[in-house]
């Protein structure tokens, strides 16, 4: 049943959008030449395709939503935030892929062989915890045929920095006991012998003790927490930056317009727009925003001066104004109604 959820769930939250026979060709032409590569070389191409894996049991059973909300909305969301903010985007602009499974050995390995295949740079979240049920590091072990090892370094900086929890005050470092066991646990990473321990095992925070576990070259394996999801994520960006066509970092500029017109009534200015200004590597979106008065009219694309030339036009022919995030101008709406 869990199975079955998982396959469900994953067409849900995977990003959908209008997907042009350019991007089909240019993903296509990638996968072919990925699948081509050495570990190495996959750890050192430039990064056009992102995606992300969502891992746990409790994401997909229903029996809690927050923790729904948390591991899928907020990690999801904040990685998507990530690769725009870095430009880690294929041509012509498109969301990374994002898919969420359950605590499955199978699915694990069938997904992470997949998505290694297919996209420059991937990370997991979840599974890497104390618990049976972390299975996240075996699993991308078994994967690749990796045998799971514990790392010295990662150990030795788990009793450096973690902090003794309320409930095992009398622990010991030094006792055999379940507890420690279940603490080794979490540093058993899946490593290639024949490969250098540093170019597998990073440490992007000097306060954290755990890793982003680096394997088959461009598989990142972070944990599920939000908290420490996104800062292991914005410690990678030093070694992600000069991977990127953008090496500064800047990414992708993104326009905001508001208009209070129904999306149909805007629809046929925007195909128009659309077609013509794709040329230029500029996406036209429109979202609408249910139970408020105005929607939202973006632009997106690298071509900052040609995309300014724009704002005019738009402006004029779906009645609105710019803002610089969604919602800015609610209260206006809500000022005249009073």
């Amino acid at each position: 049943m869990i199975s079955r959820s998982a396959q469900i769930l994953r067409q849900i939250v995977q990003p959908r959008s209008n997907i042009t026979f350019k991007y089909t060709s240019y993903q296509s032409a990638n996968t072919s030449q990925i699948m081509s590569l050495s570990i190495e070389d996959r750890q050192s191409k430039n990064i056009h395709t992102a995606a992300c894996l969502v891992i746990g049991d409790e994401v997909l059973g229903g029996k809690v939503s927050t923790r729904l909300w948390m591991y899928v909305t907020t990690n999801s969301a904040y990685f998507a935030k990530f690769c725009f903010r870095l430009g880690i985007v294929p041509c012509p602009i498109q969301l990374p892929r994002i898919e969420v499974i359950a605590d499955d050995s199978s699915e694990i390995i069938e997904a992470v062989r997949r998505m290694s295949n297919n996209y420059d740079f991937v990370v997991t979240s979840g599974g890497i915890g104390p618990t049976h049920d972390d299975i996240t590091y075996q699993s991308i072990a078994s994967a690749f045929s990796l045998p799971l090892s514990l790392h010295q370094e990662t150990f030795s900086l788990m009793k450096k920095l973690s902090k003794p929890h309320p409930s095992q005050l009398e622990f010991s470092w030094d006792v055999p006991s379940p507890a420690l066991t279940a603490k080794k646990r979490m540093a058993q990473l899946p490593i290639d012998n024949s490969r250098s321990l540093s170019s597998q095992v990073l440490f992007p925070c000097d306060d954290l003790w755990v890793p982003v576990c680096c394997v088959n070259g461009n598989i990142h394996i972070l944990p599920g927490i939000p908290r420490l999801f996104q800062k292991l994520l914005e410690g990678l960006q030093p070694i992600l930056l000069p991977r990127l066509d953008d090496p500064n970092g800047e990414g992708v500029v993104r326009i905001l317009i508001s208009t209070p017109l129904a999306e149909s009534e805007v629809a046929g200015f925007l195909s128009e727009l659309a077609e013509r200004v794709a040329d230029k590597g500029v996406k036209v979106g429109s979202y609408p925003r249910w139970g408020k008065s105005r929607n939202t009219i973006s632009l997106v694309g690298r071509d900052k001066e040609f995309m300014e030339s724009l704002v005019d036009e738009v402006e004029k022919n779906v009645r609105g104004k710019r803002v610089s995030v969604e919602g800015e101008d609610d209260s206006d709406v809500e000022e005249k109604k009073a």
